[in-house]
């Protein structure tokens, strides 16, 4: 689902929105917004429903009302507003949203609750007057807010901020990447002027190629390989091989280059270019391992001519494209009941032996990164589940178990959905017994 953003013909914000289909490769419109919006944020929930909240409004001013998306329906519902407005969403492990940074007030982060459908403060930031930027989820729940003056993590079991490292290069407005590793990538941006009089001199225009990585557990910043180019506006999205395809943005002008980062090399090597180029676009790796870029700002010669928005999109597909992970069903054909099991008996969970809250259950999947320490997410009845183990699968070489809790409030039925998520990918959806 595609929704809002800038207007091509008229450069206004939009309460339109698409669905792509992967398989017809076409846009189809669905039901509009409430109200025209850009630069909101979108946060697919357990359920399968969309949050949009925030952005500007067709008059320029800060957006504070929120709404869902339920692809059921095609429609889009209000739900309740926020209290300052948010550059960043995340998916926290326990099925709620935070939203952050924030700008006016100052210092408020919030968090959505899909079960009552309000927005609630939260703790406060370490330093409620830092420019914090993009947030990232890491491999352990925690989020992190980079920054150079100094960096945020947000707890979620507490509900509080506190201090970590301070980025090397002070730079606002770049993603950041969780690795397999458990590591985050930042690669490239636009100098934050403010910290630093004058900037570089070898990069006069403040778009810098500077790589770094984010080590949570010593809780500090490292030098790695800096880009082919430097840009600002691009995207970096992490492939199922473990590179990171980093897409499109602008120096001088706007970019048409990508490159992959390979993190075992800590360097960037080039990837083929895109067909246009493009800024402040979106990126999605879909669940056949292409990944679709939509949108963004495109240049019609170098400056000072004008930008466009674009409404073109792209496939990038990689050398060896790898599908999105797969639960398995009594069928065979990933459909009905599926094969988890109660960990402690290894009776299937069906109408006979339904899960009862709080035991955990096993299940096995595939296409996981091997190694890696980025956990599965896995929803029952809409609901995440806490993951007690994932890796390996013994005895059987390619597949790999995850162990995971079975959520309170799940309503009881013989057929309650199960799917998993993996790298933003969502797998089929089989079925278990509930009680």
């Amino acid at each position: 689902m595609i929704a809002g953003g800038w207007t091509e013909q008229t450069f206004s914000p939009t309460a339109a929105a698409e669905l792509y289909d992967p398989l017809t490769g076409t846009f189809a419109a669905t039901g509009s917004m409430s109200s025209p919006r850009y630069q909101h944020t979108a946060t697919l929930l357990p359920d399968g429903r969309v949050l949009i909240a925030g952005g500007g409004d067709a008059t320029g001013h800060t957006n504070l009302t929120a709404e869902l998306y339920d692809p059921a329906t095609g429609m889009f519902t209000q739900t309740g507003g926020t209290a300052a407005l948010h550059w960043g969403a995340v998916l926290l492990d326990n099925g709620k949203v935070l939203m952050g940074p924030a700008g006016l007030p100052v210092g408020l982060a919030e968090l959505y609750d899909p079960s009552t459908g309000t927005f609630a403060a939260t703790g406060k930031y370490a330093d409620p007057n830092a420019v914090l930027g993009p947030m990232t989820l890491l491999a352990d729940g925690r989020v992190l807010s980079a920054a150079d003056s100094p960096s945020e993590i947000y707890y979620p079991a507490t509900g509080s901020f506190s201090h970590t490292g301070a980025m090397i290069h002070p730079q606002v407005q770049r993603p950041g990447t969780l690795l397999p590793n458990g590591n985050v990538l930042f690669a490239g941006g636009t100098l934050d002027n403010e910290y630093n009089i004058g900037g570089d001199p070898a990069y006069p225009d403040l778009i810098y190629p500077y790589g770094e990585i984010y080590d949570p557990s010593a809780g500090s910043f490292a030098a790695t390989g800096n880009l082919i180019e430097p840009r600002a506006g691009h995207t970096a999205t992490l492939l199922p091989d473990g590179t990171t395809l980093i897409a499109g943005g602008s120096e001088r002008s706007t970019l048409q280059s990508a490159e992959l980062y390979n993190a075992s090399l800590g360097s960037f090597s080039p990837a083929a270019n895109m067909v246009a180029s493009r800024r402040f676009h979106d990126a999605t790796l879909m669940s056949d391992g292409r990944v679709l870029i939509t949108g963004g700002l495109h240049s019609l010669g170098p400056p000072p001519q004008q930008e466009v928005v674009l409404a073109a999109a792209e496939l990038y597909t990689p050398a060896l494209p790898v599908p999105a992970p797969a639960l398995f069903s009594l069928s065979g054909d990933g459909q009905g009941q599926g094969a988890i099991w109660h960990a402690a008996t290894g009776a299937l969970a069906s109408a006979a032996n339904p899960a009862a809250a709080g035991e955990i259950l096993s299940m096995y999947t595939n296409k996981l990164i091997e190694g890696g320490v980025i956990p599965p997410r896995v929803a029952v009845g809409g609901r995440l589940a806490e993951i007690m183990y994932f890796g390996d699968a013994p005895g059987y070489p390619g597949y790999y178990q995850v162990n995971f809790r079975m959520p309170e409030g799940v309503a009881s039925g013989p057929t309650v959905s199960v799917r998993l998520t993996y790298l933003g990918r969502p797998s089929n959806a089989v079925t278990i017994a509930v009680q």
